[in-house]
């Protein structure tokens, strides 16, 4: 059974700038590689765990600059693997709990499929390696 602490990593070396939200593309860094990954993870995460969606407002100096994604796993807990991105003066208030979009994340879709199919072939790849340390013979084309 796949946990956080299992997906955290891979989630973690699938952040680009390629699958940053456009809104933080001006100030997101390889030194800073969760700018702007919020939506795109917690979606991710949500599909691969379960549990809901909470969104957040971002806010610098009491006025709202931005809007923040995490997760509420199945047990409760909270889970917010971009939580890293904010700078002192960004503050995340509020947390209302959010379904899923029906017909998926238009406005981040790009995004949300590249940043998507990293992280499943992460766990594809993860999977084979443990398969053969375990001692299965990988799967081969005939």
């Amino acid at each position: 059974m796949l946990t956080i602490e299992d997906l955290t990593p891979m989630v973690r070396t699938s952040w680009a700038r390629d699958t940053c939200d456009p809104h933080d593309l001006p100030v997101w860094t390889p030194r800073n590689p969760s700018r702007g990954q919020c939506g795109v993870t917690a979606l991710v995460v949500q599909e691969l765990l379960g549990g809901d969606l909470v969104l957040g407002e971002v806010l610098v100096g009491g006025a709202t600059v931005g809007h923040h994604w995490w997760n509420r796993l199945p047990d409760g807990r909270e889970v917010d693997l971009t939580a890293g991105q904010f700078r002192p003066e960004e503050i995340v208030t509020g947390a209302e709990l959010h379904a899923p979009p029906v017909d998926g994340p238009r406005r981040i879709r790009a995004q949300w499929k590249l940043f998507r199919g990293r992280v499943l072939t992460a766990l594809a790849d993860q999977e084979r390696s443990r398969k053969v340390t375990d001692g299965e013979m990988p799967n081969r084309a005939r």
